[in-house]
């Protein structure tokens, strides 16, 4: 199998002003703690072009993971394909609304904030909530421009190590990896499971500038026993060439902590995520990726509210089962098939998880939480 050609596939895109593309133009309503996020999910569904990121994080949580949830909203904020923020809190947490706030906006971001307590209630706060989504939404970009493969930021996921994932469908994805850090763009991939079982041969292929990161990943996880029990197993099992043949080059250019935006232009950056999907794909969004290939061997359905998210599977029964919910069968397609749907799903094409309106959202924890 050969590396696709990018000549003359070009999508419509959204420029920011940091100059990254976006391939969606959305609003995020960002609840700051789990108290609020029922409110932000109301807030969301009353106005077009916004979705809303539930999760249970933002109270009693302790040091590294409080610092690690903070990142990932403000990385978050700033994924390209979010046109700006309303950050929604109660009052009483610990990452306060305002404070997230208040960092946005000295990044720049288009961004309004209110809080449950600070508004008068929950209704009150939906309502003043759906006034200022609104305001965002009114106020975004509405010219398109003109961009390549090389203004993509791929995300890559590949959630398990079964046969037909290795052999098959990972393949396929590495080869458009491999085609778009060719032309100049970036891939970014979780999946620290297979970091950590195969740190030295990892680190021979990391630029020295990036070792230090990369030495600080393995540290973070030594002594740990993966919770992704079955990836974590197969990858110590299987070779380093086997388990990273998603990433299509094994030449990493930056390593990245939980929630962390890349700052490399170009290049494969490795993200300290697992390969859960759910978490793997909100570290992927926060470290800048437009749009997500996710690999699963056994058909897992959701995608993502920032970023869509096209499914790939190497299992035929997996897409015979679920037809409508795999966007490519990697036993029957060639890269140049995935890279032409990657390139669809870009200029506005919704994938199939979007088309069911299926989103999964989770940040994966550090420790424990009070």
């Amino acid at each position: 199998m050969s590396v696709p050609s990018v000549t003359g596939r070009t999508f419509e895109g959204v420029s920011r002003d940091d100059g990254s593309i976006g391939v969606r133009d959305n609003v995020l309503v960002l609840p700051s703690v789990i108290c609020s996020h029922i409110v932000a999910d109301r807030i969301a569904t009353r106005v077009d072009n916004a979705v809303s990121a539930p999760h249970d994080h933002g109270c009693a949580q302790l040091g590294a993971d409080n610092e690690q949830t903070r990142r990932t909203f403000l990385s978050l904020a700033q994924n390209p394909n979010i046109a700006g923020t309303v950050v929604v809190g109660l009052g009483c947490e610990e990452i306060q609304s305002a404070d997230v706030a208040g960092e946005l906006e000295s990044r720049n971001v288009p961004v309004r904030e209110l809080s449950i307590q600070g508004v008068g209630g929950t209704d009150e706060c939906v309502e003043r909530g759906v006034d200022a989504a609104s305001d965002l939404v009114s106020s975004r970009r509405t010219d398109r421009s003109d961009a390549t493969i090389g203004d993509l930021t791929l995300g890559i996921v590949s959630s398990d190590l079964d046969a037909s994932t290795v052999d098959v469908a990972d393949p396929l994805v590495g080869h458009v990896a491999r085609a778009v850090v060719a032309a100049g763009g970036r891939v970014v991939v979780a999946g620290n499971e297979r970091v950590v079982a195969h740190s030295e041969a990892v680190r021979e292929t990391t630029d020295e500038t990036a070792r230090d990161s990369l030495d600080d990943l393995v540290a973070r996880h030594d002594g740990h026993p993966p919770r992704a029990t079955r990836v974590g197993r197969f990858a110590r099992k299987r070779s380093f060439e086997e388990v990273t043949r998603s990433w299509g080059t094994r030449d990493v250019s930056e390593v990245l902590a939980y929630g962390e935006r890349a700052s490399v232009s170009e290049g494969l950056a490795l993200v300290d995520a697992p390969s859960r999907f759910g978490e793997a794909t909100t570290a992927l969004a926060a470290a800048g990726a437009n749009v997500v290939v996710h690999v699963t061997g056994d058909g897992i359905l959701a995608g993502h509210p920032l970023v869509p998210v096209v499914k790939v599977t190497g299992d035929p029964g997996t897409a015979a089962a679920l037809p409508d919910d795999i966007d490519v069968e990697a036993a029957n397609a060639d890269a140049d098939d995935l890279l032409e749907t990657l390139v669809a799903v870009a200029n506005g094409e919704r994938c199939r998880a979007e088309e069911h309106g299926l989103t999964e959202f989770a940040i994966t924890r550090v420790g424990p939480s009070m």
